[in-house]
C-alpha cells in the first residue's frame, strides 16, 4: 500500500472511530470540572512559584501552540518569546531543532514536564525529534528566562521551561488533524477522550506521524510520538498515570556545508559522500540517526484543604537507538582492525567504513511538593531524586567496495555514565501589604556522576567519578498597584560539566562546574488597551562552559570553561489592541555578552611532531584575544506579530530578526553570521458543523513569505599552518573552516483539523 493510501486509511478509521467514542462515553455535570483541574495544577504549582510579577516569564497555553501546529517540533513554536532563537538541522524545523535564550544553548535550559525532569543526563539537552508532535498534548508552558525558580533536573543557565500536559476534559472529544505541504511534509494526528465518566474516570490519547524530506538533502525525517493517560479524579485526590514518546529516523545533516558552497547550492549536504574504488563520489542511503524514547510517569496529588495541598511521582524513561554512519577514508587501526593489505602485500591504511555508535539508557526517580496557600502567603517545599544509568558502545559492521576479512561487527568501544541526583527546595512568596511582595527560595542539588570505560574519541581508558554540592538561592520583590508593576530578583545557580564536557574537550581543556549570579530588574503597565514593560538583567558567570564553536563527530558542540564572563541586556515588550480584532505585539532584546580575558588553544597542522614538548601539547598554541563577544550570542533580537480574529477566522503575521553573531570566541569575521530577518504568515478559519462533528478548523502557514535566504547556525575551527618566518604566532594568520545550516527559502503548509 503507498503511503498517501496509508495516511488517507488512518483517518478514514481514526475519524470513524472517534466519532463512535464520542457518543459512547458517560454523560457527566460539567460543573465539577473545576476541582479537578485545581488537583491537575498540584502538580505544577511548586516549580511554578516564582516573583510574582516578572516579566522575565512567559506563559503560553497548550490551545495557543495547538492552533500553530504543522508538524515542526516545539522550539518553532515559541518563537514570539523574547530573547529567543531556533534552528534546525533540515532548514524545516522537523528533524533535530535547537534553540537558544538569551545566547544559551538548550543544554542549559532546564526543561521539565509535570514536574519530572526531561533533560538528558548526561548531554543536558532535550532531543525535541523523539517527541514530534508533542504540544498536541499539553496542556500550558511557563517560559523563566534566567535561573527563575528552583525546579528539579538540569540547571537553568539561560533559562527553564516547564510544561504541563493535558487537563480533564468536562465532556468527551476527538479530532482527527492533517495537513501537507512543502518538501513533501506531512502531519497525521488522531486524538480522543472521554471526558470525566462516572465515578471519575478519564481516559486521553494521541497518536501522530510526522514525515518531511526536508530542505536540506538526504535530511529526511520519519517521526511518530504518542500520548496516553488514565485518571481518577476524587473530591480531593487525583490518582494520574500516562505514557508518552516517540521514534525517530532521521537522515544525518549535522556536518553544515562550506559557506561558498552554500551561496551556489545551499541545500547540499556532505554527510554520507564516499569514493567508491573506482573514483566516483556515491552516497550511502543508510547515513541515519535512529533513536526512540518512551516515558512512563504516575503522579498523586491531594488537596487536604483550602491551605494545604500534596503532590508526588514516579517516573521512569527508557531510551534506546543508534547513529550509522560511513566514515570515508577512516584509518582501520583507529577502529583497532586489522590492516588489510593488497595482492602485493602493501597495507592499505584506510577505507569507506560502516560506523554504528549506539546508545541504552535508563532513567528513574521519584519527585514530591507541597503547598502551603493563604491569602497573603504562598510556601512550597520538596525535591527529588534521580538515577540515571547510560550505556555507549560501537562497531564497524562493513567496509564499502573491499572484501574485508578481519573482524566486523565487535565493539571498538564501550564506555557508561551513572550519575545520581538529588535536591530539595523551600521557597515563598509573601504580600506584605497590598501590593507589595517579597520572595524567596533556597535549593540544595547533590550531583554524583561516575564515567568510565573506553573513550570513543581517542580510545583511551575513562575513568571519572565527581561529586558536586550546590547551595542556590533566590530572592526577590515586587511592587504592583493600579497597573503598574515594579520587580527586581536576584539568584544564583550552579551547574555540572556534561558528559561531552570530560571526552571531547581539547588537550588543555579540564571542565569544572560553573556558577551563575544572575541580577534582573522590571518594570511594566497594563492598560485596557495597551501594555509595556522593561526588563534589565545581568549575568554574571565564574567559569563558564562557553561553545568554543566545534563540533565532535557526531554533530555535538564542543565547550570550554572561561573565568570571567558575563551577559546584560534589556528586554523591552509591548503590545496594542488596535480594535476589538485586531492587536499588535512586538518585543526587543538589546544585549553585551562578553568574555573578559579569552584565551584560547588553536592547532598547529604543520607542528614539529617530533619534538616531545610539541607532541606532549598536541601541537596547539596558545592565543589571547582579550575581550570578545560570547559565540552565539547575537546583540539584538526583535519579534513582531500582528494578530487578527473576526468570526471564525484567524491571521497572524509574525516577524523576527536575529543581529549578526559568531560562530566561536574569536571574534574574526571569517566565522561571523550575517544578521536575518523571516516573517511567516499563517491563516485559520472555523466552520462550525451542526451534525457530523462539533467543527472543521482550515489552516495554512506560509514561513518565510519573502524568501530569505539565510543561515541560523553553524560551526568554525581555526587553525594555523605553522609559524611565521620569525616564529611568531599572530591572529591575523589564523585559517578558518566555517560550517552553515541552511534554512528553508518560502515553504507553505495547510490543512485541517476536525473536532468531535
Amino acid at each position: 500500500m503507498s503511503q498517501t493510501n496509508v495516511r488517507a486509511a488512518l483517518l478514514l478509521c481514526g475519524t470513524l472511530l472517534l466519532g463512535n467514542l464520542h457518543s459512547a462515553v458517560y454523560k457527566i455535570d460539567s460543573t465539577s470540572i473545576s476541582k479537578e483541574v485545581e488537583l491537575e495544577e498540584v502538580i505544577v504549582s511548586s516549580t511554578r512559584i516564582g516573583n510574582k510579577g516578572s516579566l522575565s516569564t512567559s506563559r503560553i497555553e497548550g490551545k495557543t501552540l495547538q492552533s500553530s501546529n504543522m508538524g515542526e517540533n516545539l522550539p518553532y513554536l515559541l518563537q514570539k518569546t523574547p530573547s529567543l532563537v531556533v534552528t534546525s538541522d533540515d532548514g524545516l524545523g522537523i528533524g533535530y531543532v535547537y534553540f537558544r535564550v538569551r545566547g544559551t544553548d538548550q543544554s542549559r535550559i532546564n526543561m521539565t514536564i509535570n514536574g519530572v525532569p526531561l533533560n538528558d543526563s548526561e548531554s543536558q539537552s532535550v532531543f525535541w525529534v523523539n517527541m514530534a508532535d508533542m504540544v498536541g498534548s499539553m496542556s500550558s508552558l511557563d517560559i523563566q528566562r534566567g535561573v527563575g525558580t528552583s525546579t528539579n533536573g538540569a540547571a537553568a543557565f539561560g533559562a527553564s521551561v516547564n510544561m504541563q500536559t493535558e487537563k480533564p476534559s468536562a465532556k468527551p472529544y476527538a479530532e482527527v488533524s492533517f495537513n501537507g505541504g512543502s518538501y513533501n511534509t506531512f502531519r497525521e494526528s488522531v486524538k480522543a477522550g472521554t471526558g470525566i465518566m462516572k465515578h471519575g474516570f478519564a481516559i486521553d490519547a494521541r497518536y501522530s506521524k510526522v514525515n518531511s524530506n526536508g530542505y536540506i538533502e538526504h535530511s529526511n525525517s520519519d517521526l511518530y510520538s504518542y500520548y496516553t493517560s488514565a485518571a481518577w479524579y476524587g473530591d480531593q485526590t487525583m490518582v494520574k498515570v500516562m505514557a508518552f514518546g516517540g521514534a525517530e529516523r532521521t537522515g544525518i545533516a549535522w556536518d553544515g556545508i562550506d559557506p561558498t558552497v552554500w551561496r551556489d547550492n545551499p541545500r547540499y549536504n556532505g554527510a554520507g559522500e564516499y569514493v567508491d574504488e573506482n573514483g566516483e563520489v556515491q552516497y550511502y542511503d543508510n547515513n541515519t540517526d535512529n533513536y526512540k524514547q518512551q516515558h512512563y510517569q504516575a503522579h498523586v496529588s491531594h488537596i487536604f484543604n483550602q491551605r494545604w495541598s500534596l503532590n508526588g511521582a514516579l517516573h521512569y524513561t527508557r531510551g534506546d537507538g543508534y547513529s550509522e554512519q560511513v566514515k570515508a577514508g577512516d584509518d582501520f587501526a583507529d577502529y583497532g582492525l586489522e590492516v588489510p593489505t593488497d595482492e602485493n602485500g602493501v597495507a592499505i591504511e584506510s577505507g569507506n567504513l560502516i560506523r554504528r555508535k549506539y546508545l541504552l539508557n535508563d532513567f528513574y526517580g521519584g519527585v514530591l511538593g507541597a503547598n502551603y496557600k493563604t491569602n497573603r502567603l504562598n510556601v512550597s517545599f520538596g525535591g527529588a531524586v534521580n538515577n540515571y544509568n547510560g550505556h555507549h558502545f560501537g562497531e564497524i559492521i562493513n567496509v564499502l567496495g573491499m572484501d574485508y576479512s578481519g573482524k566486523l561487527g565487535e565493539e571498538y568501544y564501550r564506555n557508561q555514565g551513572d550519575k545520581f541526583e538529588g535536591n530539595a527546595y523551600i521557597k515563598a512568596n509573601w504580600e506584605i501589604i497590598n501590593g507589595l511582595s517579597v520572595y524567596g527560595d533556597l535549593q540544595y542539588r547533590y550531583i554524583g556522576y561516575h564515567l568510565w570505560g573506553m573513550n570513543d574519541e581517542d580510545m583511551q581508558e575513562i575513568d571519572i567519578h565527581d561529586e558536586f554540592h550546590f547551595v542556590n538561592p533566590k530572592a526577590g520583590i515586587t511592587y504592583q498597584k493600579n497597573g503598574h508593576n515594579v520587580y527586581g530578583n536576584f539568584a544564583m545557580a550552579n551547574r555540572e560539566p556534561t558528559r561531552k564536557n570530560y571526552t571531547e574537550g581539547g588537550p588543555n581543556d579540564h571542565p569544572t562546574y560553573e556558577t551563575l549570579y544572575d541580577y534582573e530588574l522590571g518594570y511594566s503597565y497594563s492598560h485596557r488597551i495597551f501594555t509595556l514593560g522593561a526588563n534589565l538583567y545581568f549575568m554574571d558567570y565564574d567559569n563558564q562552559l562557553v561553545l568554543t564553536g566545534k563540533l565532535s563527530d557526531t554533530g555535538a558542540a564542543l565547550t570550554r570553561n572561561v573565568k570571567d564572563s558575563y551577559r546584560a541586556g534589556i528586554e523591552i515588550m509591548g503590545g496594542v489592541q488596535l480594535a476589538k480584532w485586531l492587536r499588535w505585539d512586538a518585543n526587543i532584546t538589546l544585549s553585551r555578552n562578553k568574555i573578559l580575558n579569552y584565551t584560547d588553544w588553536v592547532d598547529d597542522w604543520y607542528a614539529n611532531w617530533d619534538d616531545p614538548a610539541v607532541a606532549a601539547n598536541y601541537g596547539q598554541v596558545e592565543m589571547n584575544y582579550g575581550t570578545v563577544d560570547i559565540a552565539f550570542s547575537p546583540n539584538i533580537t526583535a519579534g513582531s506579530t500582528v494578530s487578527f480574529d473576526w468570526k471564525g477566522f484567524k491571521a497572524a503575521f509574525q516577524t523576527n530578526y536575529v543581529g549578526e553573531q559568531y560562530l566561536d570566541n574569536t571574534m574574526n569575521e571569517a566565522s561571523k553570521l550575517a544578521a536575518y530577518c523571516v516573517s511567516n504568515l499563517s491563516m485559520s478559519y472555523t466552520l462550525p458543523l451542526k451534525k457530523i462533528a462539533k467543527d472543521i478548523t482550515f489552516r495554512v502557514q506560509m514561513n518565510n513569505l519573502f524568501n530569505e535566504k539565510y543561515v541560523s547556525n553553524g560551526w568554525s575551527y581555526s587553525y594555523f599552518e605553522g609559524a611565521n618566518s620569525d616564529g611568531k604566532y599572530l591572529k591575523e594568520n589564523q585559517r578558518y573552516s566555517v560550517g552553515y545550516y541552511a534554512q528553508a527559502p518560502f515553504n507553505i503548509h495547510a490543512g485541517f483539523t476536525l473536532r468531535f
